[in-house]
């Protein structure tokens, strides 16, 4: 798992049938490196959230057809920083 922070939507008229109609995230890791992610969740821009990657992404859909390999796996509402990431401090939504 990783804490990424949610950038905005990512919109794909044409997509894989694999992906069905999941809302897909630009997420950025802490070095700023832009990642996709599908959100079962209902994230905003600027949540912090933590990430779910390889098999354990398709389990956390709900639905192990989905074709994913990274997984918003929830909101955070704060955590304590180390000395060079940035402390979460956002609101849950949902």
């Amino acid at each position: 798992m990783e804490i990424m922070q949610a950038e905005d939507t990512l919109v794909c008229t044409n997509r894989s049938p694999g992906l069905q109609h999941m809302s897909l995230w630009v997420l950025r890791d802490r070095n700023g490196k832009p990642q996709v992610a599908v959100d079962p969740v209902g994230v905003r821009p600027g949540n912090w959230v933590f990430t779910m990657s390889g098999s354990a992404a398709r389990h956390a859909t709900g639905n192990f057809e989905v074709l994913t390999d990274l997984t918003i796996g929830g909101i955070i509402d704060f955590w304590e920083a180390e000395n060079d990431q940035p402390t979460g401090n956002t609101v849950a939504t949902g």
